[in-house]
Order: C-alpha cells, then sequence, then structure tokens
C-alpha cells in the first residue's frame, strides 16, 4: 500500500508541467516557452528527488528520468543541462553509496532522451516513438543498477521488473501526451481567434465602404451645385450644413468601426448597454443587407440601460451574435433578424432573434465549445470569445432553436447596482 502511495505520489508530481502550463497560460494568448518548461521540470525534479522512495539506503527512485525526457522534449538540450545540473547539486546533498550510480545513469537518460527527442522530430509515429521512449527510460535505470548492484535488484524484484517500468510508462505517455495536447490546443485556438477576429473585421470592412460612400456621394453632389449653380445665399448655406452633418456622420460611423479593431481592455466600467445596441445595429446593417436579412430592434427601455462593462468587448460580443444570426438567415425567404432589451429582476435581458435555418439540440448544447460551429466553414471561437466575456460579467445565455425554425439567444447581464466585483479569474 505505501509503495503504491508513493507511485501515485510520483505520477502526480510528474505531471505537475501539464497542471501548471494549464494555470499559467489558461488566460493568456501566448503558448509555452523554453523558460516556462525548464522552470515547471526543474520544480518537478526537485519535488520528485525530495518525495522519493528510498528502499535500500542511498539509493532513491523517483520519476526524474520521466522528467528529464519531458524537458529535453520540449525544451532542448538547454533545459536537459539545467535539468542535469539541478539533480547532480541536490544529489550530491543527498549523498549515500548510490551517489555515482544514480549520477551515472542520468547521464545516461539524458543522451537517451537527446536521440529520442530526434526521433519524436522526424517519426510520424508520435506515439510509438511515446511508447518507446517508455520502455527504454524504464529499462536501462535497472538494467545499469543490476550490472552494479545485483543484489538490489534481485531482492526487490518485482518493483523493478512491473511497478517502476510501469509507471515510466503511464508517466511518459501521460505527460507528453496531455501536454502535446493542450500546446496543440492553445496554438489552434491563438491561431483561431486571431482568424475569427481578422474575419469579423473584414465582414465589418466590407459595409464600411457603403457606410461611408453614402455621406460621401451627397456631400460631392452639394459641392457640384454649390460651385456651379448660382444659388441663394440661404440656400447655400443650407446645403453646407447639410455636407457638414453628412460629414460628422461619416467620422462618427468610422469611430465605431475603428472601436471594435482596437484590443480589448481589462477596465470594466459603467456602460449604456442600449446605447451599444443601437451603435451596433447601424454598423451591421449594411452587412445584414448585403446579406439579404432585415436587422430590427424590436424593443427597448426608454431610458437607459446600465451595466457594468468593457464597452469595446461589448461591440463586439454584439458583432458576434449578430453575424451569427444574419450567417443563419442568409438562405431563408423573408430573412429577419431582431433585437430586443428587457428589464428584469436586477437584469436586463438581451433578446437576439433570428428565423433562419436553427439548431438542433445536439448543436445547442456544443455552442460556446472550443472549435465548435454549425457553420461550415467557421470556427465557433467567436460564440467561446462572446460566452467567456458575457459569464465573466456574471451574465448567462440561454438558447432556444429547432431545425428550419430560427434561433433565440436571451443573453442576462445584471444592472450596475447587482454587477459582481470581477475577480482575477473573470480577467481575459
Amino acid at each position: 500500500m505505501i509503495l503504491i502511495k508513493h507511485v501515485m505520489l510520483q505520477l502526480f508530481i510528474a505531471l505537475l508541467p501539464f497542471i501548471l502550463f494549464n494555470v499559467h497560460y489558461r488566460d493568456k494568448l501566448r503558448n509555452y516557452s523554453q523558460k516556462f518548461v525548464i522552470v515547471s521540470s526543474a520544480l518537478s525534479l526537485f519535488l520528485a528527488m525530495t518525495f522519493s522512495c528510498s528502499m535500500v539506503d542511498g539509493f532513491f527512485f523517483d520519476v526524474r528520468h520521466i522528467i528529464m525526457y519531458f524537458g529535453v522534449l520540449f525544451g532542448g538540450v538547454r533545459a536537459g543541462c539545467v535539468l542535469l545540473s539541478e539533480f547532480f547539486v541536490y544529489r550530491l546533498y543527498l549523498g549515500g553509496d548510490g551517489l555515482w550510480t544514480g549520477s551515472f545513469i542520468f547521464v545516461c537518460t539524458f543522451f537517451l532522451s537527446l536521440l529520442l527527442r530526434e526521433l519524436h522530430k522526424i517519426s510520424r509515429r508520435k506515439t510509438f516513438v511515446t511508447c518507446l521512449a517508455g520502455l527504454v527510460l524504464a529499462v536501462h535505470p535497472s538494467l545499469i543498477l543490476y550490472l552494479n548492484h545485483p543484489d538490489h535488484v534481485t531482492v526487490y524484484l518485482l518493483e523493478h521488473l512491473l511497478v517502476f517500468p510501469l509507471q515510466y510508462l503511464i508517466g511518459i505517455w501521460l505527460l507528453t501526451t496531455l501536454f502535446q495536447k493542450a500546446v496543440s490546443d492553445k496554438a489552434i485556438f491563438i491561431s483561431y481567434l486571431q482568424n475569427e477576429k481578422y474575419e469579423a473585421i473584414s465582414h465589418v470592412a466590407a459595409s464600411l465602404a457603403h457606410e461611408v460612400r453614402n455621406p460621401l456621394t451627397a456631400v460631392k453632389g452639394f459641392l457640384k451645385l454649390i460651385r456651379s449653380s448660382t444659388l441663394e445665399r440661404g440656400k447655400m448655406e443650407q446645403y453646407i450644413d447639410i455636407s457638414l452633418m453628412e460629414i460628422v456622420r461619416t467620422e462618427s460611423v468610422l469611430s465605431d468601426y475603428l472601436s471594435i479593431t482596437r484590443p480589448p481592455s481589462k477596465q470594466k466600467d459603467k456602460t449604456n448597454l442600449s446605447q451599444h445596441v443601437r451603435v451596433m445595429i447601424d454598423v451591421m446593417s449594411s452587412y445584414a443587407i448585403m446579406s439579404n436579412v432585415q436587422l430590427v430592434l424590436e424593443q427597448e427601455p426608454v431610458a437607459p440601460v446600465w451595466i457594468v462593462a468593457n464597452g469595446e468587448e461589448v461591440k463586439q460580443v454584439l458583432v458576434n451574435f449578430m453575424k451569427n444570426a444574419i450567417e443563419a438567415c442568409v438562405e431563408v425567404p423573408q430573412a429577419k433578424v431582431s433585437l430586443s432589451l428587457i428589464l428584469a429582476d436586477r437584469h436586463v435581458l438581451l433578446v437576439i432573434k433570428d428565423n433562419g435555418v436553427g439548431m438542433s439540440a445536439d448543436q445547442i448544447n456544443r455552442l460556446g465549445s472550443i472549435y465548435y460551429s454549425t457553420k461550415s466553414s467557421g470556427t465557433g471561437l467567436g460564440l467561446t470569445y462572446s460566452f467567456q466575456i458575457i459569464r465573466a460579467m456574471g451574465g448567462s445565455i440561454a438558447v432556444k432553436s429547432e431545425p428550419k425554425a430560427g434561433t433565440v439567444f436571451t443573453i442576462s447581464l445584471p444592472l450596475q447596482e447587482y454587477a459582481p466585483e470581477p475577480s482575477v479569474s473573470q480577467i481575459w
């Protein structure tokens, strides 16, 4: 029983880099670095050697070989050298009869890890290389120990033939597979999140020309009239006033579009949700027109609706939901997307309704999941981002939909006086 507890503890220590990666990089839009691998591996090695098992005085058994292979695989030669130096310093401190044998075994592990790393880089069968690494690093310590101290192996034959090899096989497979999967998912998430933002910006930018061209055309026409005609002073002033109003409207439109492209801020302030909804309907109306979809605001309170949020994040969330609703209606006759703001008890409900293709129950359950999209060319990261922002504001999302019967998103957000205090975990 004690040996089983030791094995479980050592496996947990071996998985520490994977755990630290998920904690440290959870809210960061960047992937792991060599420095992270070195620090997390060094910490894991220190803990593994500190809580090692000593069946024979001076000989310690832990998962140091798993950690060395992980450090070399993901951190390169530099990480391996750091771990090797750390091991020698700590092992000299621990002392014992197995000092030189253990040191020689760990040096062999370092060079074997370098070879296995090169094999992992060129091989297409990553799982095979991982299993091979687990087998090699499980066998060679017991083999070298047997050649130098055969009695230490024969006395604990079951441990050396079954327990320790099984621990290394499972540990290496778990650590490398889980860490590689987490790193790969993070890279895809970062890439697709950037692509999703670019795609959203491109859709908005496509309608920018239409939004700006209308007032510019009016200004151009009035300027031609002013230059080519003999107008009364009052008429000329009227044309100039209209032109100035169109220029102001153009500046307002450009400001709204540019606000979407700015990176989101962590600061949250008092925000008028109803104003943002009206502005973003104006911004997205051109995209809706180009998609033959009617975009309307059906209901809103007379007074401003104050919430605690970051205005730029609110705009991006609105763009994501409106864009998805519009695209769900492009193949539907008399397509329509409507928005409503309804005050409820301590909350405001933003209802986004479309008469598009709808979704099945399985699709609804998977909404907001990373990389999942109901569109063949979509990534799903727009809704993933939106869901996280809404939850960070203390809100919730309800979805009602049926295939070919449209979709209703109901976003509930706390009003300003009932908004939760933002915590570190809520910061994106």
